[in-house]
């Protein structure tokens, strides 16, 4: 397992790209999901676990890792399809999401393939509100699921929604400040955008929700094509780094090299924490980047764009 993680840091190259890799994995109920290469730091063997008071039911124990206390989700009962039976007898997936170490708890390891963003669809319609994926593809015929893993994260450990105080009254202040107070919202999570728009609701800021990168664009060139100027119409725009049809690196490539929509502010908001995102921000041409989720600090860094817009008049 290890020979087939090697090199991983080193693939870097394809961000920027609209390409990413999956990590194929089974679960018990024989379905085949991904997760993106990035966010997996290692594959084990299922460690002994220690049993908490009160833990949440998708939670099967906590393991004691070189890197600290890692908590192992299962991922079978967190999409509700199941409950995994012998956990020892399971690989654990450890990732990075939201800034957390976590361990996922998967029956097998499958392969790592290499997709274009542009081959990742959102799910299908008419499956309801309550499933757990954020898109699918196919592979060698195979129907891969990829699953919407901060909603998964969301319902084990909420984030803090609570916004401090003085942030609330420094919006306040400019209230009356001539500037758009509209944002376009770019994630396809649904947990993420809900998360946002109740962030920009509580300082009493709009927000236009969309799924995935090709809509935002397409959206904002319809603007410009109905001679509409994109940065009086949004104050900026706060989008993902991983999503279906195009993702957030292309999306803001493409737009800055759009002159009708090259002065919009663009904040990439991700779960792909990182060096590596950082320095991905200057290559193309973002305005700011930080990583999910934090109500103060996405609030903060909104504030820091309507501030100076408000003194540009």
């Amino acid at each position: 397992m290890s020979q087939l993680l090697h090199n991983v840091n080193q693939r870097t190259q394809m961000a920027g790209e609209n390409r990413l890799e999956l990590l194929l994995f089974r679960l018990q109920n024989g379905q085949i999901y991904g997760i993106n290469v990035f966010k997996v730091k290692k594959i084990i063997a299922c460690p002994p676990l220690t049993q908490l008071p009160y833990h949440h039911p998708h939670v099967v124990g906590v393991a004691n890792t070189m890197d600290g206390p890692l908590p192992i989700l299962d991922m079978l009962s967190a999409i509700q399809s199941g409950k995994v039976t012998e956990p020892r007898k399971q690989q654990v997936i450890v990732c990075e999401y939201n800034r957390r170490m976590q361990g996922f708890l998967v029956q097998s390891i499958d392969s790592i393939i290499n997709l274009q963003w542009s081959d990742i669809l959102l799910p299908p319609k008419g499956i309801g509100h309550r499933h757990y994926l954020t898109s699918v593809t196919r592979y060698n015929d195979r129907l891969v699921e990829i699953v919407d893993v901060e909603k998964v994260i969301s319902e084990v450990t909420p984030s803090a929604m609570q916004m401090n105080a003085q942030l609330n009254d420094d919006f306040e202040s400019l209230k009356t400040a001539q500037v758009p107070r509209k944002l376009l919202v770019v994630d396809d999570s649904v947990v993420a955008r809900n998360q946002i728009k109740r962030c920009l609701e509580e300082v009493e800021l709009e927000s236009v929700l969309l799924k995935d990168g090709l809509q935002a664009y397409e959206h904002l060139t319809q603007l410009a094509s109905e001679g509409k100027d994109v940065n009086q119409e949004y104050l900026m725009m706060i989008s993902d780094i991983e999503m279906p049809e195009m993702d957030g690196y292309t999306l803001t490539r493409k737009v800055k090299a759009d002159a009708r929509l090259a002065p919009l502010h663009i904040l990439l908001h991700t779960s792909l924490s990182g060096v590596f995102n950082k320095s991905m921000v200057a290559r193309v041409g973002a305005d700011n980047f930080i990583a999910k989720f934090d109500a103060n600090e996405l609030a903060q860094a909104v504030l820091d764009h309507f501030r100076l817009r408000s003194t540009q008049g």
